[in-house]
């Protein structure tokens, strides 16, 4: 493995609920493994550590580090600690991601711990789970984490998020920004000359869970019906709510038109987002908006609700894309873009630029930067 002239290989352990192979993976699992392979493209020893799943390999090797796959859902913390207890001294620094509660290593870490928090759950707890449990998660994230890690450096990924961190009481001065990157496809060429459908099309992409809302977007299809029959609506991802947006679908009386995709592999993803007009991100609460930023590689702008957070960065609102207060603002905003063909391609183009001036490899050596720094601090 080669390595920065001049630096001794780091080795970094990654702790993450999940990887990119999971079912239920995201953007912050796009964001952990791509930031991971730069790290190892620099040099760094990286292994990842992340929950099991039915039918999952216990370890893979991807892009230059290791993945190695204990526990469950909730088991893989416990799973991560015991790694840490038996193992950590093989690591110079640990990067514990915080999807609503870390990994608390530096309960038995002693070397540099970087909190990677992409948004702060606030509002997701009472959406996934009912009282108390939702009080207490939410008392773990914001009374017991800041504790735990007062001596850590976070990073987070939008300027909503850091202040999101500041209000549970993260001293500002240790929250770093490392902004997400973006996949280029394969052939980045070819999909520009892939011509949008034929009929008017919405499109999300996203994990099926409660608080992603893709219900608002389903009811936007049921309320345009009058003005747009042909409107179709393409859901991207898998989750445990699919079953319960399938009725939703049924019940507006759009499941016609309404097409659930699944789980697509991204060749398939990069076609849906060429061809689709608009792209509807009704979610409550995002760190940053990688689905946005992926949507307007392809010219296509995105609506999203302004206090979703990273939404007012990932969109430039009315350059390249529009932000929202409400759902019936939704519905507003998606039906202009809808309509009005010109304005519809000029923030398309526009959201094509902007796309453009992010990169992985940015990130990775952004986020490496703050790694040698703690190390060198430590």
């Amino acid at each position: 493995m080669s390595h920065s002239p001049g630096r001794e290989p780091s080795r970094i352990l990654y702790l993450t609920w999940r990887d990119l192979d999971h079912p239920e993976a995201g953007g912050a699992e796009v964001f952990a493994e791509r930031t991971a392979s730069e790290l190892a493209a620099l040099g760094r020893e990286v292994v990842m550590f992340s929950s099991s799943w039915e039918g999952a390999a216990p370890a893979v090797q991807r892009d230059g580090f290791r993945i190695v796959r204990r526990g469950g859902r909730y088991t893989v913390y416990l799973r991560a600690l015991l790694h840490l207890l038996v193992r950590g001294r093989r690591y110079d620094a640990v990067i514990d991601v915080q999807n609503g509660v870390p990994f608390w290593a530096p309960l038995l870490f002693r070397g540099p711990v970087i909190n990677l928090t992409h948004h702060v759950h606030r509002e997701q707890w009472s959406a996934f789970f009912p009282e108390p449990i939702a009080r207490f998660g939410w008392f773990l994230e914001s009374r017991i984490a800041p504790l735990v890690y007062r001596r850590s450096r976070y990073v987070t990924v939008s300027e909503s998020s850091r202040a999101d961190l500041q209000s549970v009481g993260v001293a500002p001065e240790r929250i770093s920004l490392v902004y997400s990157g973006i996949d280029l496809p394969q052939d980045y060429t070819s999909y520009s000359s892939i011509p949008k459908s034929a009929n008017p099309s919405l499109i999300t992409v996203c994990r099926l869970v409660p608080h992603k809302q893709i219900e608002l977007a389903i009811d936007a299809v049921a309320a345009l019906e009058s003005s747009m029959p042909d409107l179709e609506l393409h859901v991207v991802g898998d989750g445990f709510w699919l079953e319960k947006l399938q009725e939703h679908s049924r019940r507006r009386g759009v499941d016609d038109r309404v097409v659930f995709h699944g789980f697509v592999d991204s060749d398939v993803k990069q076609d849906l987002l060429a061809r689709s007009w608009v792209m509807a991100m009704p979610s409550l609460k995002e760190g940053w908006g990688l689905t946005i930023i992926e949507a307007g590689l392809h010219s296509t702008p995105s609506v999203a609700f302004r206090q979703a957070g990273g939404t007012q960065e990932s969109i430039q609102d009315h350059v390249t894309g529009l932000l929202v207060n409400d759902p019936e603002e939704m519905i507003d905003g998606l039906q202009r873009l809808l309509t009005d063909v010109d304005y519809r391609e000029k923030l398309g183009s526009n959201a094509r630029h902007f796309a453009r001036s992010f990169s992985w490899q940015t990130s990775g050596h952004d986020l490496d930067q703050i790694i040698q720094a703690e190390l060198a601090a430590h």
